[in-house]
């Protein structure tokens, strides 16, 4: 039978309560628990960090009843009771020392109250948290339990303005390496968010914090995996095509195994419409500027390998764009390699949703248009379904016609190829078609290739200029044949078309040379 859908829904017992679809994670939370004292766990918005830590808050608070027929109704040691000191970031938004001050005292006696203790008239907000764990561990003969939601949201919503991000940064700071030295009247400790701050910065006093994010045990801790969607949400599939579910809002990985964001499944399941609701719930303009601003070519990010000190690479005045983007979902893990001896990453796009929605955006971005695009993308998307390639050509050319003039006045990297190549990207990504970039073969690297139903479209970039003898053109198309890179696509049934695609630096023209196969 159909349940009502959790949407917008963190609180464990009202879910569990009131009939709601329940994904059970108790295992894993279990698991997670055991693992260390005091964990840290990074995941982008709205992947049920909070229902997390809700339901961490039920466990220690030995509320049993609501675990019935859940796997820790079995597993877990009801026979203890822990208080839990909550603090939720979430609740207010911090633009200032006294916002911030505001919001931690506020919390800080919100739980005094919660427990019954009284706070000693202290001004250091590090201070009164300490006295705060001292009188409940005292007032209640046992351990406390730290939940710490969105840990890191006073200093996100004010990136654009480092020095109230490195204030804020200064505080939080302060408050959390309280947690340190209160080792002997803590059971368990954890803290969630969307980005993972450099510990020398921020966590310079918790040190022995175990960063759960990259571990491949949880990487289904948030978010549902796809036998949780069939099993589960099975009254809400009829009808519905799992593959392009699948290609539109699986593919978060955390080196393990891949889940869906709950925020888009519920909204489908209320529209029945494909839409990129999580997309929609943010606002990367931070994230877009910081593209631009450092040349971030994303049709190569694919074949760029990673770290976890690169993607951890995340403090104010010194962030990666590539951190950036795996920590706020906009990338995520391909493949974990082996790179010197130590892990490795290769990244992409989540799903359609991202690729499409990220892209779009970086095209209004290129033209100087606040509109949606659609119109921009659909008449591309059109000549690519009916394999139009004279209309195609139009298409491309009156696009990179309508890029305004003083946007490659005002930006060197419009003379090289990786700027085309990265607009030209962006443009095709926006469809939410297939695209490889780098497409390996036995003689080398193909710029990018689409596969379009049974058509497969080979593109080998150039950039010209005036003097023909410095750069003749067709040199694009040559490359193409003279390496044979259609090899690798031959033999399939499919119709291949080799496109030699020239930008001109100076007169910000762009020609084709098509071949067809």
């Amino acid at each position: 039978m159909k349940k009502q859908l959790p949407i917008g829904i963190q609180t464990f017992a009202q879910l569990v309560q009131e009939g709601y679809y329940y994904v059970d994670k108790t295992r894993p939370i279990l698991e997670l628990i055991e693992t260390g004292k005091f964990i840290f766990l990074s995941r982008p918005r709205r992947f049920g960090k909070s229902l997390t830590l809700d339901t961490i808050a039920e466990l220690f608070s030995g509320n049993k009843a609501l675990f019935s027929g859940l796997y820790a109704e079995k597993h877990w040691d009801w026979s203890a009771k822990f208080p839990v000191i909550r603090f939720n970031f979430a609740k207010g938004v911090a633009k200032s020392k006294a916002t911030i001050t505001e919001l931690l005292t506020s919390q800080l006696q919100q739980n005094a109250k919660q427990y019954g203790v009284e706070l000693a008239d202290f001004s250091g907000l590090g201070t009164l948290f300490d006295d705060l764990i001292n009188k409940i561990a005292e007032k209640h003969q046992q351990k406390a339990v730290i939940l710490i939601d969105e840990y890191d949201k006073a200093i996100l919503d004010n990136l654009e303005h480092a020095e109230t991000a490195l204030q804020m940064r200064d505080i939080l700071r302060d408050f959390y390496s309280v947690i340190k030295g209160q080792d002997a009247n803590i059971r368990f400790a954890m803290l969630t968010g969307v980005s993972k701050f450099s510990k020398i910065n921020l966590f310079s006093g918790l040190n022995n914090l175990y960063d759960a994010t990259l571990d491949k045990q949880f990487s289904n801790l948030c978010g549902y995996t796809q036998s949780e969607l069939e099993a589960v949400f099975a009254p809400e599939l009829s009808g519905v095509d799992l593959n392009e579910l699948k290609n539109w809002y699986n593919g978060y990985n955390w080196s393990g195994e891949s889940v869906y964001n709950p925020f888009d499944i519920l909204l489908f399941f209320q529209k029945r419409i494909y839409e990129p609701y999580w997309f929609e719930t943010g606002s990367p303009t931070f994230l877009i500027d910081k593209l631009i601003n450092e040349n971030v070519d994303l049709g190569r990010i694919s074949q760029q390998i990673s770290d976890n000190l690169l993607l951890s690479k995340f403090d104010v005045g010194d962030i990666s764009p590539i951190a950036l983007m795996f920590q706020t979902g906009y990338l995520t893990i391909n493949q974990q390699i082996e790179k010197m001896g130590r892990a490795g990453y290769t990244l992409k796009f989540p799903n359609k949703e991202v690729q499409q929605s990220l892209n779009a955006l970086l095209l209004r971005r290129f033209l100087h248009k606040n509109d949606s695009g659609l119109e921009l993308s659909s008449y591309l998307y059109d000549t690519l379904i009916q394999h139009d390639i004279t209309r195609m050509q139009l298409v491309l050319k009156a696009f990179f016609a309508s890029i305004p003039h003083d946007w490659h006045r005002n930006n060197n990297i419009a003379y090289y190829e990786g700027y085309w190549a990265s607009v030209f990207y962006a443009y095709f990504a926006s469809l939410g078609l297939p695209i490889i970039t780098e497409d390996a073969t036995s003689v080398g690297n193909i710029d990018m290739t689409l596969l379009v139903n049974n058509h497969v479209y080979i593109f080998e970039f150039k950039v010209v200029g005036k003097d023909v003898k410095e750069s003749p053109l067709g040199l694009a198309l040559a490359q193409i044949i003279d390496r044979d890179y259609a090899k690798k696509y031959q033999g399939q049934g499919k119709t291949i078309y080799q496109i030699g695609v020239e930008f001109n630096k100076d007169s910000r023209e762009v020609a084709f040379d098509i071949a067809r196969l």
